[in-house]
């Protein structure tokens, strides 16, 4: 049975011990609360179910996030973005409990951001927040009484992947007019190999190998290594950059090349509206299937884990496979 004293004035302190259970205890204004909770915790410890509230609603939502950010997002290839989205998520639920924090909460936060920004940028917002608390519940010991408060949020759907094409004559244009033998080779490697900007900026001569026609990604966005086959237009470029055959081949890290190609891209120069670095991407995947490689082909030159994702990146057309088909 539960105890219940009362301790000064408006003060009612509840102690609960059971046999197998750590003791409980809460300090509540009103009798009728005080009683309320010892029934509730009562029941759970009777039927089994029962999860101690204590760190959990010691704990503010914020603190853990800062945890997260110190111990884990350094380990992540996506700290930089993660951090930002980190912000968002202490704005929002920075004050609450762990403890208090509910589905109906998240939902209300997917629906407000969803005025501000894409269903994409709120997925990977809601994602990172389960990882959070998914990791102070299985690696920190904070019980979550009520679960992922996450897990029972129905996530905005997904927006239709980009179906951008990219010329060969809008490739060529960029390539004309902008100044930079880097970017040019950048660009001729993108759309040749689909390799990611992260992995474009990361690569280093040590692991590129032009006899072979091969380069080495040691470190890539699903923390898979692979070898990247290089085509002769490839190797072709890489050879003719004027620079020391030795450490990262770019001087340009990912951001900047993102920002060098939309520069080249601007209507005094190429003049080739609608057009991102990342469609060179969706563009090599593409291509690499209309030469005739199947799927678990590309997807060990790209990268990709899934079908799903590979679907995505792929935008056949329509004139081409007609040819197939006779």
């Amino acid at each position: 049975m539960p105890t219940i004293r009362k301790k000064g004035e408006g003060q009612y302190h509840v102690q609960i011990r059971k046999r197998g259970y750590p003791a409980q205890t809460k300090t509540f204004t009103k009798e009728a609360d005080a009683r309320r909770w010892a029934t509730i915790i009562e029941s759970e410890m009777e039927r089994g179910v029962f999860v101690s509230r204590t760190e959990a609603e010691a704990t503010l939502v914020k603190d853990v996030l800062q945890r997260f950010a110190i111990e884990v997002l350094p380990t992540k290839r996506s700290e930089q973005s993660d951090k930002s989205r980190i912000k968002t998520l202490i704005e929002a639920f920075g004050s609450y409990r762990l403890a208090s924090l509910t589905s109906f909460q998240v939902a209300k936060f997917r629906d407000n951001r969803l005025q501000v920004v894409g269903p994409q940028s709120v997925i990977h917002e809601i994602n990172l927040l389960n990882r959070v608390l998914k990791t102070a519940s299985m690696d920190w010991g904070i019980a979550l009484p009520g679960g992922l408060p996450t897990a029972q949020v129905r996530k905005p759907t997904k927006p239709r992947g980009r179906d951008r094409r990219v010329t060969q004559a809008e490739i060529s244009k960029i390539l004309e007019t902008t100044k930079s033998a880097e970017l040019r080779t950048i660009i001729t490697l993108a759309v040749e190999t689909g390799m990611r900007r992260n992995e474009l900026a990361s690569l280093c001569w040590e692991e590129t190998d032009l006899k072979r026609q091969t380069a080495h990604l040691p470190k890539t966005k699903t923390d898979v290594p692979r070898t990247v086959p290089l085509s002769k237009a490839a190797v072709k470029a890489l050879s003719e950059l004027e620079m020391k055959k030795e450490g990262r081949i770019f001087s340009l890290q990912a951001e900047s090349m993102s920002q060098a190609f939309e520069r080249a891209c601007e209507k005094h120069r190429a003049n080739i509206i609608g057009l991102r670095f990342h469609d060179l991407r969706h563009e090599a995947t593409s291509r690499l299937f209309e030469k005739g490689l199947n799927v678990m082909e590309v997807a060990a030159i790209t990268g990709h884990k899934t079908l799903e994702m590979l679907k995505r990146y792929t935008h056949l057309k329509a004139e081409d496979l007609a040819k197939k088909i006779g």
